[in-house]
């Protein structure tokens, strides 16, 4: 991410384990000092280190000894000398906080989207993350329930309760409105700060309302939300890069819970017909257990198949509108305020192709049919 001061050669890249939140502008700060500039972030953010590389394509980060503490209200700041060729920057944090039941997406560029089988809405982009959590599974009806009761009891309403067939397994027929709800009762729940609020000024907590509400995210918060759609991505990949699926390039009816079709993609190794575990426990096809497949390179499961899952994101095809993740960029968000929200991962209904980790499907926001699912991230 380059900043304003460009002419200082100074860019300060997010890897793994550095903190987002200084990627901000309000947060992180270069600011120059004669021959020297200032690096400034929050006092919050500790127990990191201030590295340096001169070199992005083939990067040797190393401590930045030249660093001298100085002082900045409000902030943690140091002093580097200014270098007399680029130089590039990051915090490097060497052990970040475990998350229980979530898995932490390193920060880095990744190549969002394909065209392999002919997509043309997610024509290929270089998009730059920062790190976050996200949960290892799908939101289990267990979970859903004991967040609602407590949501339910504290003032929140929701138009959908949830369904599914058994505690473990994802739960189903919410929408996208009530998930975004939900995340900010877990938030409370667990004594975080709520990400949406129903006004600008980020006061009002989103807790009642469907349709057409505006809800308004505080990026800066450190609850529970949706995953944009580059991190949906990104976590999908598990780390690979031009892959179809979270695993490589066939699926089979061993890693996700999908329809088969073999003769239909040359990739789709089956058997054909519905997994027989989404029949759990009945006999009828449908979602599986949470966490029955092995977990991609990240340590997510379901990424491909059960349920699709919720983003936060407006949907938009080429010509991409401004705030696409497909005009690249850093954390991008999504345009604002279309028709439709994306849906990601595909269901146990779905055929392979629908599987794929670029595959984009979008929904009424207000729907809630029975393939709908959704997980939850939070930043550092």
């Amino acid at each position: 991410m380059k900043t304003k001061l460009q002419f200082l050669f100074i860019v300060l890249v997010l890897f793994t384990g550095v903190l987002p939140v200084l990627g901000q502008a309000t947060n992180f700060c270069i600011a120059p000092a004669g021959n020297q500039f200032v690096l400034s972030w929050q006092t919050t953010v500790t127990s990191c280190v201030l590295q340096s590389t001169t070199d992005l394509a083939s990067p040797s980060w190393v401590t930045a000894t030249d660093a001298v503490p100085a002082i900045v209200a409000g902030k943690t700041a140091v002093t580097v000398t200014n270098p007399s060729s680029a130089r590039f920057f990051r915090l490097y944090y060497p052990n970040p906080p475990q998350v229980a039941g979530m898995a932490l997406i390193p920060a880095g560029v990744f190549t969002m989207g394909d065209t392999l089988d002919g997509e043309g809405d997610a024509i290929p982009t270089s998009v730059m993350v920062s790190a976050f959590y996200m949960d290892v599974n799908l939101v289990s009806l267990s979970q859903w329930q004991g967040v609602y009761s407590y949501a339910t009891s504290h003032g929140y309403s929701f138009v959908n309760a949830g369904t599914d067939k058994a505690a473990n397994t994802p739960v189903e027929s919410v929408d996208w409105y009530d998930c975004v709800k939900w995340s900010n009762a877990r938030s409370q729940q667990a004594g975080l700060t709520p990400v949406y609020y129903t006004d600008a000024a980020l006061t009002a907590v989103y807790t009642n309302g469907d349709y057409p509400t505006t809800v308004y995210p505080n990026w800066a918060a450190n609850g529970y939300r949706l995953p944009t759609e580059a991190e949906w991505e990104k976590a999908a990949r598990g780390g690979l890069s031009g892959q179809r699926f979270p695993w490589g390039n066939t699926i089979s009816e061993s890693q996700a819970n999908y329809y088969g079709a073999t003769g239909g993609y040359s990739y789709d190794l089956g058997p054909n017909g519905y997994n027989a575990i989404g029949n759990y426990p009945t006999t009828s096809p449908g979602t599986s257990p949470v966490g029955s497949f092995p977990a991609n390179g990240y340590g997510l499961n379901d990424m491909a198949g059960n349920l699709v899952e919720w983003c936060w994101d407006w949907y938009a095809a080429p010509p991409y509108p401004t705030g696409s993740p497909y005009l690249g960029g850093t954390d991008p968000r999504g345009p604002v305020g279309l028709s439709y929200r994306v849906v990601r991962g595909g269901f146990w209904d779905y055929l392979a192709n629908n599987l794929r980790c670029a595959y984009r499907d979008y929904y009424n926001p207000y729907g809630a049919n029975s393939f709908f699912g959704f997980r939850c991230v939070r930043g550092l």
